[in-house]
């Protein structure tokens, strides 16, 4: 997935993040169609790496190029990658056509649009915690100062729906500050890494009386 940002929730466009779109899934089928680890993990190098080939994103991945090549041409279908300049057959390179994807959880009611909003939703949240369970076998080999900037934690807070949406769009404004290192290498500091960070936030009380 996409050290890249794959938000449910609407992306603030302020000042800081004008250079942010959002490819906004609307069609149960497209849902559907992302909801594959191969294709987010895809979507995630082409955010992060730049225009790749199907070649190049094998390797990186460690699928086939046949694979890599079959999801990306599936991804185009939805509009979430395009082909870029360059090269033929596996050999084009291909880029992603936003800096982020976004779905309604919600949807529009139905119970396709629902059914495939909580698929999607899922596989995410597997590919979230795949990560962070990479990082923490990986974190005792890490640099001791890493290991103490990394966070692994919670907070349980009361608050109505207003308030945590309030929160939400706080948070989202103070990551903006640092997007555009996405997007341009050379404001990266020569420490920087590619990090992971979670958005996660849900009542944690439903089924109680």
């Amino acid at each position: 997935m996409d050290g890249a940002e794959d938000a449910q929730e609407p992306v603030v466009d302020s000042g800081k993040a004008r250079e942010r779109s959002v490819t906004r899934l609307t069609d149960p089928r497209a849902l559907r169609a992302y909801a594959h680890p191969v294709r987010m993990r895809l979507m995630g190098l082409l955010r992060t790496e730049g225009p790749l080939t199907a070649t190049r994103a094998a390797d990186l991945l460690g699928e086939s190029s046949g694979t890599c090549s079959f999801h990306l041409r599936q991804l185009a279908k939805y509009g979430l990658v395009e082909e870029a300049e360059g090269g033929t057959g596996r050999e084009k390179p291909w880029r992603a056509t936003t800096t982020s994807t976004a779905w309604d959880t919600t949807g529009d009611r139905t119970p396709e649009m629902a059914a495939a909003a909580s698929l999607l939703s899922t596989v995410v949240a597997e590919q979230y915690f795949e990560q962070l369970a990479r990082w923490l076998e990986a974190s005792p080999g890490e640099p001791a100062e890493w290991q103490r900037a990394a966070m692994l934690g919670d907070r349980l807070l009361y608050v109505t729906p207003a308030e945590l949406e309030e929160l939400r769009d706080r948070m989202r404004e103070m990551l903006d500050e640092y997007v555009e290192r996405d997007l341009r290498p050379e404001l990266r500091p020569a420490d920087a890494r590619l990090i992971s960070w979670l958005n996660i936030a849900f009542p944690n009380d439903f089924g109680k009386p």
